[in-house]
C-alpha cells in the first residue's frame, strides 16, 4: 500500500490555521483542537510493502500538535518486503511543531523503518517523541529501525538512530537496550536556551537528559515497558504539553 498524508499550519488572526490537509488510508488525519491533529489509522499496520509518507509544514508563528490514536503495529507482509514510513517535516522561525505519537510495536517478523527528517529554521521550537517496543507481549520483535534526523538553522542537530531485532546484532546488549524491553527518545529544541542550555540530569536508571549542541536537548531512557520509560521522559516535556 502507498500512501501520503500532508498538512500545513499557518498562523491566523485567531490563532492556527489548517491550509492544507491532505490523506488517504491508512494514514487519515483529523483536526482534535485548535491546534492539534490526530493521525487515524484506516487500516492494520503498518505492512510488509507499504511505502507511507507525512509531510508537515508549520509557517511563521503557528503551533501545531500531532498525535496519534493508537500506536501503530508493525506487522510483516504477504510479499515479505519491508516497509517503509517517512516523515518530512519543515518549521519556519517562530513556528512550534510537537510531534507525539503513540508508540511503534515491532510485532515478530515485522521488517520496518521508520525515517523522519525535521528542518527548523532559526527561532522555530520543536518537541519530538519517539517510542519503541519489542515486540507484544511474550515475543520476540522483527526488525525494526528508527532513524531520525534533525536540523536547526541549516546545521545538524541531531542524528540518531535505533535498530532491534534479529538483524541489529547486539540490540538487547548492554550497549543498546540493556534487556530492556522499550525505548524512547524526547527532543526538545527552544531557541531560549540558545544562551543558557539546560545542564545533563539523571531522570532514573536508563534514563537521562544531555544538552545537544545548539538550543536542544534530548532525553532517552529504555526500560522493561512503555510505561517505564515514557514516565521517565514526561517530565521533560515542556509545561504547555
Amino acid at each position: 500500500m502507498r500512501a501520503t498524508a500532508r498538512i500545513v499550519a499557518v498562523a491566523g488572526d485567531s490563532g492556527t490555521r489548517l491550509t492544507t490537509v491532505r490523506s488517504e488510508s491508512p494514514l487519515l488525519l483529523r483536526r482534535t483542537g485548535p491546534e492539534t491533529v490526530h493521525l487515524v489509522g484506516g487500516a492494520a499496520g503498518p505492512l510488509g510493502g507499504d511505502r507511507l509518507r507525512i509531510e508537515i509544514e508549520v509557517g511563521p508563528g503557528a503551533l501545531l500538535c500531532l498525535r496519534t490514536v493508537a500506536a501503530s503495529l508493525a506487522l510483516p507482509g504477504a510479499s515479505g518486503g519491508a516497509s517503509l514510513l517517512e516523515v518530512h517535516a519543515t518549521v519556519a522561525a517562530g513556528g512550534r511543531l510537537r510531534w507525539l505519537p503513540e508508540p511503534l510495536i515491532a510485532a515478530r517478523c515485522c521488517d520496518h523503518v521508520s525515517r523522519s527528517t525535521v528542518d527548523l529554521e532559526e527561532g522555530a521550537s520543536l518537541v519530538w517523541r519517539e517510542e519503541l517496543v519489542c515486540g507484544r507481549h511474550g515475543e520476540q520483535p522483527g526488525d525494526a529501525r528508527l532513524d531520525t534526523t534533525v536540523r536547526y538553522a541549516g546545521g545538524t542537530l541531531m542524528r540518531q538512530e535505533v535498530a532491534v531485532g534479529p538483524r541489529a546484532a547486539g540490540w538487547d546488549g548492554p550497549a543498546v537496550l540493556g534487556g530492556g524491553r522499550a525505548t524512547a527518545s524526547l527532543l526538545v529544541v527552544d531557541p531560549a536556551w540558545a544562551d543558557k542550555p539546560p545542564k545533563p540530569v539523571v531522570l532514573g536508571p536508563a534514563a537521562a537528559l544531555m544538552p545537544l549542541v545548539g538550543p536542544a536537548a534530548l532525553a532517552t531512557a529504555t526500560g522493561a515497558d512503555l510505561r517505564e520509560v515514557r514516565t521517565a521522559l514526561d517530565a521533560c516535556l515542556p509545561d504547555d504539553e
